[in-house]
């Protein structure tokens, strides 16, 4: 699955761009990719401005995607992985990246070095939010982003993986629509593939949230991603997707129906009960899992933590029930046209 240091030249990295009516955002996204590399594919998924005309002006090649066909960032990424591979057969290294992120100057290369001289499978660095203090929600974005450096067992979006070994699974599952960079790594994994996440800058992503229905969506999106990581792979990751299923039912569910329940029974009961939830906002945000933010952050991640099961929960059940009627999900989008 890797090559590490039988690597015997410097092997040539290609970006895939995705995307949908990114504005600005992509232009900056592809002259970051510019700066370091001359192989850029853009995939666009089915755009209303100017995104293709754009991508073309700036010398990256480009797919539409068939709007027949439902879109998914996973089938996105193979058509750009496709088009990549066959127009500069070369490339040995792919940086997967979204067309809200801009890449840091530096990061292919420390990435490429990296990878070279490792015996890794995947690379992936630091993501940060570019407007942290814009919003909360931002800011929860950029917390949410940093996570511990060293070998890990999955990468989000933004990666640089080898080619051989994304060929060798077959590429990302084209009908997920959410959580399909872990499903690919544990299929890497599988196959003795490794993921390291280096302490370097990597990405500057524009989150652009500003409204709590936002937050909701995305939280949604995530709970469905993770009950169909437990259908599609029961125990990895060490039971990760288990842990958040069982979770958001208890925090979602079955406490605040306990509370409604004992509050006509004995009243103080349910206020015990009910002084759990700030009691574990506490307990997290004491903790700081976040601890390059201040203890003030971390309590508002740890209160974004307890109150997104609500979502989460939802977004499972959309699941279950798109697997009971054999009806998939569509994309849940959180952001719309940027302002």
């Amino acid at each position: 699955m890797t090559g590490g240091a039988a690597e015997t030249a410097t092997p040539r990295v290609g970006v895939v761009a995705i995307g949908r009516n990114e504005g600005e955002r992509l232009r900056v996204c592809l002259e970051s990719a510019r700066r370091d590399v001359d192989a850029i594919v853009y995939v666009d998924s089915g755009s209303t401005d100017d995104s293709v005309a754009m991508a073309r002006s700036i010398g990256a090649e480009v797919v539409d995607l068939d709007t027949s066909i439902p879109f998914t960032a996973a089938r996105a990424r193979n058509a750009g992985f496709e088009r990549l591979t066959k127009v500069w057969p070369d490339v040995k290294l792919v940086q997967f990246v979204d067309g809200d992120c801009e890449i840091e100057a530096g990061w292919i290369h420390a990435a490429r070095s990296a990878l070279v001289d490792g015996d890794w499978t995947v690379l992936c660095g630091r993501r940060r939010e570019r407007h942290p203090d814009a919003s909360v929600y931002n800011l929860l974005c950029d917390m949410e982003w940093d996570t511990p450096v060293g070998e890990t067992s999955a990468c989000g979006g933004d990666s640089l993986i080898r080619v051989d070994a994304l060929q060798a699974v077959g590429g990302y599952r084209e009908d997920l629509i959410a959580g399909e960079e872990p499903e690919l790594c544990v299929r890497l994994a599988e196959q003795g593939g490794r993921i390291l996440r280096l302490d370097a800058a990597m990405t500057l992503h524009d989150a652009d949230m500003w409204r709590a229905s936002q937050w909701w969506t995305r939280a949604v999106r995530a709970g469905h991603a993770a009950a169909e990581a437990r259908t599609l792979h029961p125990g990895a990751d060490e039971g990760r997707s288990e842990k958040d299923v069982r979770s958001a039912w208890f925090w979602a569910a079955i406490l605040p129906a306990a509370i409604v329940v004992t509050a006509f029974v004995f009243a103080p009961l349910s206020v015990l009960l009910a002084a759990a939830i700030p009691l574990q906002i506490l307990r997290i945000g004491l903790r700081q899992p976040r601890p390059n933010f201040s203890l003030r952050d971390n309590l508002l991640y740890a209160a974004a933590c307890v109150i997104g099961k609500a979502p989460h929960l939802q977004g499972m059940l959309r699941f279950d029930r798109g697997r009971r009627t054999g009806k998939r999900s569509t994309l849940i989008e959180y952001k719309g046209v940027p302002r």
